[in-house]
């Protein structure tokens, strides 16, 4: 479908290299991406780290008095601070005066935040956090979710999550039928623990997804699988793992090059296929997770992210704005319009 210029709120004054590198981030992305980006903060700090950009660029600064910090307790932080960053980002949304929000803040904050302002889609119970990774096969990209947003799950959850998995793939990554994978300890329907059991026979039910069997720690990035599911307490942990070999692949290869003239030689002549691979392995070429499953769309960002990962963290969410991802999944060909389980959010 075609593209439109997409309003993105960014908190500004989310993430360890805040307010500079999130406002730098957001430069380079309304210069390049056909966006409008709302920098929601404290209009001194915000005002300070523009200065020191030459760009002829206009970005919109929305005033926010506080911040939660990384320190406090996600859902208590959202509630006593009516007016932090992330609160006012959602409430742009909400009031139609943006459509996505990026945030390299305090993850659960940013969660608790949306489920309160924005609230849950019809038909799902609790929203997934997705992770894209790389696979051994060039241009196919694995989904895996969740990957922190929900610790303890029920069968119907990650039911959820493979539903909304396999819209993310179709419409964003343009994979036909994506191939859904229930992560396990075996690939016999038998193995693993009682929820693992109980899923995998909720997913061979579902003739909405194409689910094709367990998927092994070692299948996850074996292209073989276009979606995996999990809880958020495994998927948490796979997120980071595959994020810490990224970097040790990267590490080493910067080690093994040849030094002096000749490896200077030699690396020019590479460098088109190193910059290949650190856009396959680099964490910060995809800029987050998109948060599935609430009435907005938002992207979760790493703490540790400078300007490249919020450049790509926009581009993620108006990807995610262009291909209708929350019309999709709130069509009835995805998901059924049954009432969640509870009326309010579950944080």
């Amino acid at each position: 479908m075609g593209s439109t210029r997409a309003r993105i709120a960014i908190d500004a004054m989310g993430g360890d290299h805040a307010p500079a590198e999130i406002v730098a981030g957001a430069i380079r992305a309304q210069a390049e991406l056909d966006v409008d980006v709302l920098l929601v903060g404290d209009p001194d700090q915000i005002e300070s780290a523009l200065e020191k950009h030459n760009t002829s660029s206009k970005l919109e600064i929305v005033p926010a008095e506080d911040v939660v910090a990384m320190h406090e307790e996600p859902l208590i932080g959202v509630r006593r601070k009516p007016k932090a960053s992330i609160n006012v980002a959602m409430d742009l949304v909400k009031q139609g005066k943006a459509e996505a929000v990026v945030s390299a803040g305090h993850s659960g904050a940013a969660m608790a935040a949306a489920l309160l302002r924005l609230g849950r889609l019809k038909g799902i119970d609790r929203p997934a956090i997705g992770a894209v990774f790389p696979t051994l096969i060039a241009g196919k990209p694995v989904i895996v979710l969740d990957v922190g947003a929900n610790v303890d799950c029920r069968p119907k959850y990650l039911e959820q999550f493979a539903v909304m998995g396999s819209v993310y793939s179709e419409y964003v990554l343009g994979i036909s039928e994506p191939k859904i994978g229930l992560l396990n300890i075996g690939e016999e329907t038998s193995k693993g623990n009682d929820l693992a059991v109980r899923t995998h026979q909720l997913l061979q039910e579902n003739s909405r997804i194409s689910f094709i069997g367990n998927a092994e720690g070692r299948d996850v990035l074996s292209g073989r699988f276009d979606v995996i599911v999990c809880d958020g307490f495994v998927g948490n942990i796979l997120l980071k793992f595959a994020e810490a070999v990224g970097d040790v692949v990267l590490q080493i290869l910067r080690e093994e090059l040849p030094q002096g003239i000749r490896g200077q030689m030699g690396t020019a002549m590479l460098k088109p296929n190193l910059k290949r691979i650190k856009q396959r392995i680099d964490h910060a070429e995809h800029g987050g997770g998109l948060l599935l499953g609430v009435d907005g769309i938002c992207i979760i960002s790493h703490g540790s992210s400078q300007a490249p990962t919020i450049f790509n963290a926009v581009r993620l969410a108006k990807e995610a704005i262009d291909n209708q991802v929350l019309e999709r999944i709130q069509s009835e060909d995805y998901v059924s319009q049954k009432p969640a389980i509870s009326s309010q959010p579950e944080l």
